[in-house]
């Protein structure tokens, strides 16, 4: 599933090719909607979180969620697709530019995008970290564990699995390590740092990883052996150092 900052430059794209223009063709093979007006301006392209919206200027704005399968493309009029016609969910034409959702499991025009419910997007420079650190307390139970709940986006949007494996390691967190045995300091600092990494891999500088995808491997700080285990109700994969990020109570699964 694509993170927070994968979407940030997916919105910012759509928001250069699309923003202020005269929209020419809107089609949406999966939705019943009345036509747009004649002369309807795109107003601008945004990411909240891990969603990806496109404004226009009669109110309404397309919702996407790309979860494991869906991408946007931007075409020139008349240049061919990368991608089989079959898996077009929606297409927004302006007169220099076609930008193309492919196979999004979640389009919707509305009037109301649902993102309310979600926590201080980390990709955004004045991301409000207080409520961030306040939610993780009120939105985790103490015996959830800190990976798990990192990933609940009415904590904070944007953090996806590689960010919090990567935020875990920076801080030597255990990601087993239940949520009541952090404290406010702790929840911060982790806070901190996925918002470190989201926003340079959001502005094109994407951090390297430390133990994301490196099972079995060295740690690149102390040599010992990375590992893996799933985790949560999701069965998300993380990694973490043994050394590095040792428990603090018991012994993680793995």
């Amino acid at each position: 599933m694509p993170e927070g900052d994968t979407i940030f430059r997916t919105a910012r794209a759509l928001d250069q090719a699309l923003a202020g223009r005269e929209l020419t063709r809107f089609e949406a093979p999966r939705l019943r909607f009345a036509p747009f007006p004649t002369g309807t301006l795109v107003e601008g392209a945004d990411a909240v979180g891990k969603h990806c919206l496109v404004r226009f200027g009669d109110g309404r704005v397309l919702h996407t969620h790309m979860q494991m399968t869906g991408s946007w493309h931007l075409y020139r009029p008349g240049e061919r697709w990368q991608k089989k016609a079959a898996a077009m969910r929606a297409v927004i034409e302006v007169p220099e530019w076609v930008a193309v959702c492919f196979a999004a499991p979640v389009v919707e025009l509305t009037d109301q995008p649902p993102v309310d419910h979600l926590g201080p997007d980390l990709c955004r420079p004045h991301a409000d970290l207080d409520e961030a650190v306040r939610r993780l307390g009120d939105l985790s139970a103490p015996d959830r564990t800190i990976g798990e709940a990192l990933l609940d986006q009415r904590v904070a949007a944007g953090i996806g699995n590689i960010w919090k494996n990567e935020a875990c390691f920076a801080c030597g967190v255990d990601p087993f390590t239940p949520v009541g045995e952090l404290d406010d300091a702790g929840r911060r600092q982790l806070l901190e740092l996925a918002a470190i990494k989201l926003r340079a891999s959001a502005s094109g500088d994407r951090p390297d990883l430390a133990v994301y995808g490196r099972r079995d491997r060295p740690c690149r700080r102390c040599g010992t052996t990375i590992r893996w285990a799933p985790q949560g109700d999701q069965r998300r994969g993380t990694y973490w150092c043994p050394a590095c990020q040792p428990p603090r109570r018991g012994n993680p699964p793995g």
